[in-house]
């Protein structure tokens, strides 16, 4: 008799070898819309999930919450439960002027959250599967976007090393200092999952990519408007669904 498993309630009958990571639980219910035939699986603490098919291929898409720890336990239990494939769909804060509104899809990251440290020394690279990434490629511009590939990194603490407030100024945090530092990496964008989820993948030999959408630039500076971030990540959820049955039909 099969378990639930612990945070994410999930059995392995409820997921599928495809498995698709938002951030936003509620992004979730916007994806599984588009899916036929959806069925909750359960909505506990962050982590909202539903199962269903996309043009015949089964599909499960789940939320991850904000943050790598989180992040990682939703891989860990989605793998015990029968994922085999695993895509963030997410966004990303870019780290250069014409980013904004483009896909940024990343070959690798620099893991500078504290999460994958405890799997693995830092020495241990966090690399995406290029067959997947190539198939994402192929999916943005057979829907008509843009897409960027490159080295993102992965960071902790938003208010502390993205986003100036009144704590940051008054530690002294200064967060232009962190985008200056890695702009000379030729770094492309931030956020707070891919690195841990990319250093999962290789270790639980799962499949895995990022496909994320520049919804803002560095330090808030500029965004997508409202409007048009909404069409955008539309076009995100397409994006993957469609790179997945790409991928499907090339086995």
């Amino acid at each position: 008799m099969s378990q639930k498993s612990l945070y994410t309630r999930a059995e392995p009958e409820d997921i599928a070898s495809y498995v698709i990571f938002s951030g936003d639980p509620f992004r979730v219910e916007v994806l599984k819309d588009i899916l036929e035939a959806p069925r909750h699986v359960a909505f506990a603490r962050e982590f909202n999930t539903y199962t269903g098919h996309y043009k015949g291929v089964p599909i499960t898409v789940t939320s991850t919450g904000i943050g790598a720890p989180s992040a990682a336990i939703a891989m860990e239990e989605m793998y015990q439960n029968g994922m085999r494939v695993a895509i963030r769909m997410g966004t990303v804060m870019g780290l250069q002027e014409d980013m904004l509104g483009k896909f940024f899809i990343p070959l690798a990251a620099m893991r500078e959250e504290a999460t994958s440290q405890t799997y693995v020394p830092l020495s241990y690279p966090a690399v995406a599967d290029f067959d997947l990434v190539s198939a994402m490629n192929r999916s943005v511009t057979a829907n008509g976007g843009e897409y960027i590939n490159g080295i993102s990194c992965t960071m902790d603490g938003f208010y502390s090393q993205m986003k100036e407030n009144n704590l940051s100024r008054k530690l002294h945090l200064d967060p232009a200092q962190t985008f200056e530092r890695l702009r000379l990496y030729d770094i492309r964008g931030i956020d707070m999952e891919t690195s841990v989820l990319f250093t999962l993948g290789r270790l639980l030999g799962v499949k895995t990519c990022s496909v994320t959408l520049t919804t803002v630039l560095e330090n808030l500076k500029d965004e997508l408007p409202p409007q048009e971030r909404s069409k955008a990540e539309a076009n995100l959820c397409q994006i993957v669904l469609d790179g997945i049955v790409a991928l499907e039909e090339r086995k």
